[in-house]
């Protein structure tokens, strides 16, 4: 089991759970209604991701090797540019701050990230 991945996942997923909360009972206070679902799919993806790692944790052991690693890497990046991107726009909706959306531009390099991060865990499988 990789540790590092393991304490990963474990720690995003308490910020997950945290940041699901805040977002149906304190954001409603905050933002428009429409954020809040931007919000929600950025914790969504995070919490997806978080047993994405987990797998990665426990699989590394069985399929060793550079291609899994680079899966827990990717899925760490992607879970930091997409999810995180997402909750930047809300709290920049929340703070009615101008001039930074251009932030929503780096979601998608994080959902490249995700996606690659999957495609690493199909060829650590694949190559063993």
């Amino acid at each position: 089991m990789h540790k590092g991945f393991l304490l990963t996942s474990t720690l995003l997923g308490a910020l997950s759970v945290a940041l699901g909360a805040f977002g149906a009972h304190g954001l409603k206070k905050l933002v428009p209604v429409e954020t809040i679902g931007t919000f929600e799919t950025g914790v969504r993806y995070q919490f997806y991701h978080v047993f994405a790692l987990l797998a990665v944790a426990i699989l590394i052991e069985k399929f060793p090797g550079d291609w899994m690693r680079w899966a827990g890497i990717l899925f760490i990046i992607g879970i930091i540019l997409f999810s995180g991107s997402l909750y930047i726009l809300t709290a920049l909706k929340a703070t009615n701050t101008v001039g930074l959306s251009g932030i929503g531009a780096i979601t998608p390099f994080g959902g490249l990230f995700l996606i690659a991060g999957w495609i690493a865990m199909f060829v650590a499988i694949i190559k063993k």
